[in-house]
């Protein structure tokens, strides 16, 4: 499994669903919107103390950002 990946797609669906932009979470959170971008691209590898940082700016548990969604569990089975 493609931690930065699942991470990734964790990370802007749960944006995208709390209808945050990549430019408001910079401003709650302190990352760039460049860094955030990386990280939804999969480009990122964050430290534990960045996810819990950037859940918190999302308001949710860090657990949320690296627990397996759809895709990583399909290809789990394959």
């Amino acid at each position: 499994m493609d931690m930065r990946a699942l991470v990734g797609r964790n990370f802007a669906r749960i944006r995208r669903e709390k209808r945050l932009t990549q430019e408001q979470v910079e401003e709650r959170s302190g990352f760039s919107q460049q860094y955030i971008s990386d990280l939804e691209q999969g480009k990122r590898n964050p430290t534990i103390v960045t996810l819990y940082e950037l859940s918190q700016a999302l308001g949710v548990s860090h657990v949320d950002l690296v627990t397996p969604d759809a895709a990583a569990k399909s290809r789990k089975r394959r």
